[in-house]
């Protein structure tokens, strides 16, 4: 299995702060946010190399940390540079995956991460989860704001946690299973995952192929066994360094 994080993006949100510095490679306490999600997913077994897609003006700064990193790692480390430069010009998270799997010729069970989160469950449980169903899945949890389920995927589900249907960013939401940016692609299911654009699934996020996905193979979803980070803000950035401080994160 290989790990894809999702990185090309500009995080135009944060302003100055990610003017010309990655989202994921900023400090969160002692550590950065993607220095935390790759130290948990590099102690699972099944993982035999990691890969950063980024862009053209970070790519740089990407190869110096990982220049760095590669001593303290288990598992081979990856940088891919999508070529684009601007906000304007990105490919969309869908289609820097599938830069990443043509440039590198993958042919492997897929671990995609975005990667702006910091997690208080391990992403192994993730991985025994999809071995135990056999399929490509999702994860999910429960949201109880209407609001914010509107502002993201939900999936229905059945009592063995098999989808049965996803919506993004849904006015009416037929459930509250909302889902994050974490998703395993089995092999089988790669071809599925290259033709996805071509046959009309959307470009900009990676919910966007968990949806194609959902309505052309069999995915379940694990409900995650504890909360998540999102750092998608100046405010929810800072809150976490606060966080950090007291130890609490």
């Amino acid at each position: 299995m290989k790990t894809i994080v999702i990185a090309a993006g500009y995080a135009t949100r944060l302003g100055e702060l990610t003017k010309n510095f990655p989202k994921p490679l900023l400090k969160i306490g002692d550590s950065t946010i993607l220095d935390r999600m790759l130290d948990d997913i590099d102690r699972i077994p099944d993982i035999d190399e990691h890969i950063i897609i980024t862009n053209h003006r970070f790519a740089h700064i990407f190869e110096e940390w990982a220049d760095a990193k590669r001593p303290s790692l288990n598992a081979k480390l990856t940088i891919v540079d999508d070529g684009t430069e601007t906000n304007d010009t990105r490919l969309g998270a869908v289609c820097d995956l599938l830069f990443a799997m043509d440039k590198l010729s993958i042919n492997d069970d897929l671990l995609v991460v975005a990667a702006d989160n910091i997690l208080y469950f391990s992403f192994q449980e993730f991985v025994d989860f999809a071995k135990q169903k056999g399929t490509s899945c999702i994860m999910c949890h429960e949201q109880p704001s209407i609001e914010k389920l509107q502002r993201t995927g939900v999936v229905e589900l059945d009592e063995n946690n098999r989808v049965l249907g996803m919506e993004e960013k849904p006015e009416h939401p037929k459930s509250h299973w909302a889902v994050p940016p974490f998703y395993i692609y089995r092999k089988e299911d790669l071809d599925l995952v290259r033709h996805s654009v071509a046959n009309g699934c959307g470009k900009d996020a990676p919910g966007n192929l968990a949806h194609y996905m959902v309505e052309h193979t069999t995915m379940h979803a694990w409900p995650m066994s504890a909360g998540r980070f999102d750092i998608g803000s100046l405010d929810t950035y800072y809150e976490a360094c606060e966080l950090a401080k007291s130890g609490k994160l």
